[in-house]
């Protein structure tokens, strides 16, 4: 249990889920991402598998990335912050045995939830070209799959349920899945890239019951920038930002860098200060922890 209320990551991303109004989740890619996040005043964030390849392997997210090091970027997201963090789970790294695994995986590094698409391995990143999908049926089977893999673990880690069936097949195609999705017993449900303002009401239109999840990426993508109020009259639940701090950070340091390649430091008001970054970090926290159990000298000056 990482809640400050002493329920688990699950139990309080449901909660959550249950609670009137809009949510919204900046994705997350390391531990001081995460941290920013709770920091801010957020309620729950989302690993993203596009930062976390790009941050922890300097690669696209194209399939690159392994199940091991995303479980292990998890576990260490998990242990540095209380607030509830739905993993990225990709395809579920092979077939429906391999979801099952996946699930149980993410339950051990403390997920609040796992966000499980239905493409081909390798995957291609969600907005980009060359993405297609296995069959609906085995899509199905593998929510199913993910599902009998919660409940053999006695959790009750979130399932959110994607398709990538809009660019890959067509708008009807992901209509069909993510009702099958929510026939199955998905928690959650995201179409990925919808075009349209019209496809997104259509979306939500769907199993009304089941929770929508919004992607607004930023910088350019094929579904539009909407603002919150706006999103939760079409009827999402919850939205997420992908690339907010990725590409802020990406920017930010290719001007740090221009600036010390030009013999000067960055300017005073982009970066915090030596005291706040500290303070940040937990030092001052920690140095009044580590007082506590400050051992004095008597025994061994007697």
């Amino acid at each position: 249990m990482n809640s400050k209320s002493g329920e688990s990551p699950a139990k309080a991303l449901r909660r959550l889920l249950n609670t009137p109004g809009i949510h919204l989740g900046p994705c997350c890619f390391d531990a001081l991402s995460a941290k920013l996040i709770e920091r801010a005043g957020f309620q729950f964030s989302i690993m993203s598998g596009f930062s976390v390849s790009a941050t922890r392997l300097g690669l696209p997210d194209v399939g690159l990335i392994s199940y091991g090091e995303v479980v292990d970027q998890g576990s260490l997201i998990n242990q540095a912050v209380s607030i509830p963090v739905i993993g990225d789970g990709d395809n579920g790294y092979g077939n429906a045995l391999n979801v099952k695994r996946t699930i149980k995986g993410f339950i051990k590094a403390g997920f609040a939830g796992i966000l499980l698409e239905d493409q081909v391995a390798p995957k291609a990143c969600g907005h980009t070209r060359g993405r297609k999908v296995i069959p609906r049926e085995e899509a199905i089977m593998h929510i199913k799959a993910a599902i009998d893999a919660r409940e053999e673990s006695g959790s009750d880690i979130v399932i959110l349920a994607r398709t990538d069936s809009r660019q890959a097949v067509s708008l009807e195609e992901a209509l069909i899945r993510s009702q099958a999705f929510a026939d199955a017993g998905a928690d959650v449900l995201f179409i990925d890239a919808l075009a349209s303002v019209e496809e997104m009401k259509a979306f939500c239109q769907i199993s009304p019951q089941v929770p929508k999840m919004a992607n607004m990426l930023e910088g350019g993508g094929k579904t539009p920038i909407l603002s919150p109020a706006e999103l939760e009259e079409i009827g999402y639940k919850i939205v997420c930002y992908p690339l907010s701090l990725l590409g802020v950070c990406m920017k930010a340091m290719e001007g740090a860098l221009t600036a010390i390649k030009g013999g000067q430091i960055p300017p005073p008001g982009s970066l915090p200060s030596f005291e706040e970054m500290k303070e940040t970090l937990g030092f001052n926290k920690y140095y009044a922890e580590e007082g506590r159990y400050a051992a004095t000298n008597r025994d061994l000056d007697a």
